[in-house]
């Protein structure tokens, strides 16, 4: 049973058909016209999905009537687009940036390149800023705003663009989440192995695609999109359709925001198609393509960090390192993160069962415990990885307390599985082989590749 949970308005355009760039012309949105033929996204083109409006209705196939839903879309499109005109940017005064460097905030600051950086704190120090206020930080540290020769009031807007454009209601993929990658990326970009070959523009171009990964996701994963016909899944051919989502809305408030107007259009060209290059890297669907990839480069031992191709791959690797870094924090911190993206699996999985669309994997609450997906995730997703990351950074000391990490965590859900699926687990723990091969979105937190949140 297939429908759509919401109306296209509009029609696909295609425009410059020998750059085949596809333009979604949406009721009440403004598309950005793309100067250098990538398609960028206007903020708020992607129709959020309302739990409150679907738990209200009362037929499995549809969700309150047309003009309603027609009215709650159109109201946040309008919402996006008119504070921007008015020059109005809500919630994050300027000066933030004087004041949440003091005090307990600029303490932690101060100790931003640690592993055992706790986001949730920061997050609450800096009053639900902490990925503007974070990313203000770490441009400031690597030198990135003076030779960039970046203006201080137009980057904080665009931070606050791309903060904003995170959904709070999610309770994974939010913007402590983008804050929580960025900070694990600024980590890895500290690695001696890596660090002395890396460029400004390697290190902004990492800095930027952690911080806006997963910029305006819906908390649904691509299957569901797919299946309930979104226009997202048509627009991309059901091929990374979160992943093109969060590239293409990144780079439509990089030129919304006027960030890089300055530079030569050649630079950003190359700055708006390596961002794609990362951000799309983070599709665990890839994930044995990139995975292979790197064995083999480690295994010749034929990586060459001096060119700037091979130097690329290491950041999209560390991205990917960066994205499901979770399980390897200290167990507070990585409990609370698995305890979020699991509730954001069963909501998914409750909204499917509501409008009887079959269940995806790992969303059944009544099925799929936190301790099974955890240690599924683990062993056939986050394991590997960082195995071979471990080899490049010739391990490291952060390599070595992040796998140990890891092998504790492991053994903390193991211990809170239910007695019967202990001793059945051995790696998989309820995860098992159908995990393994099954694969997820591009989602954090799961054993099956290409069908979680």
């Amino acid at each position: 049973m297939t429908f759509s949970l919401f109306q296209r308005c509009g029609e696909i355009l295609f425009e410059n058909p020998d750059q085949n760039v596809k333009c979604v012309c949406m009721l009440g949105d403004v598309r950005l016209k793309g100067q250098t033929g990538v398609p960028a996204e206007r903020r708020g083109s992607y129709p959020f999905i309302d739990f409150r409006l679907l738990n209200n209705t009362t037929h499995s196939g549809e969700i309150g009537t047309k003009k309603k839903v027609k009215r709650l879309l159109s109201f946040q499109r309008y919402f996006h687009a008119s504070r921007l005109l008015r020059g109005i940017i809500p919630q994050a005064p300027l000066h933030l940036l004087d004041e949440d460097y003091l005090g307990q905030a600029r303490h932690m600051l101060s100790k931003v390149g640690m592993w055992d950086f706790d986001i949730f704190l920061f997050d609450r120090l800096t009053n639900g800023n902490s990925l503007v206020t974070l990313l203000c930080h770490l441009f400031n540290t690597h030198g990135l705003i003076h030779h960039f020769k970046l203006d201080m009031v137009t980057l904080h807007r665009f931070l606050v663009m791309v903060q904003e454009d995170y959904h709070s209601q999610n309770p994974y993929h939010n913007a402590v989440h983008a804050a929580d990658v960025t900070q694990a990326m600024h980590c890895y970009l500290k690695e001696p192995k890596l660090a002395s070959f890396l460029t400004p523009l390697d290190i902004m171009l990492g800095l930027l695609a952690a911080a806006a990964h997963d910029v305006d996701h819906p908390g649904v994963n691509q299957p569901f999109l797919i299946k309930t016909n979104h226009h997202l899944a048509n627009l991309y051919q059901n091929m990374s359709v979160l992943e093109n989502h969060h590239w293409r809305s990144t780079i439509g408030m990089l030129r919304e925001s006027r960030l890089l107007a300055h530079l030569p259009k050649e630079m950003t060209q190359d700055i708006e198609q390596q961002l794609g290059s990362l951000i799309l890297a983070t599709d665990i669907n890839r994930q044995n393509e990139f995975l292979t990839r790197l064995k083999t480069h480690l295994h010749n031992k034929d990586l060459r960090l001096e060119d700037v191709h091979d130097r690329h791959f290491m950041l999209q690797i560390a991205l990917k390192c960066a994205d499901i870094c979770n399980p390897c924090r200290i167990w507070e911190m990585s409990k609370q993160w698995s305890e979020r993206v699991c509730e954001e699996f069963y909501r998914q999985g409750d909204l499917e069962q509501k409008f009887e669309l079959e269940i995806s994997p790992l969303c059944n609450q009544q099925k799929d415990s936190i301790p099974s997906i955890q240690i599924g995730f683990m062993t056939y997703i986050v394991e590997p990885l960082f195995r071979e990351w471990a080899r490049f950074t010739g391990n490291s000391a952060l390599s070595e307390n992040m796998l140990r990490h890891l092998s504790h965590n492991k053994a903390q859900w193991k211990s809170l599985l239910p007695k019967q699926q202990r001793s059945s687990s051995g790696g998989g723990g309820g995860g098992g082989e159908d995990q393994a091969g099954q694969g997820t979105e591009n989602e954090e937190q799961t054993g099956t590749i290409g069908d979680a949140p």
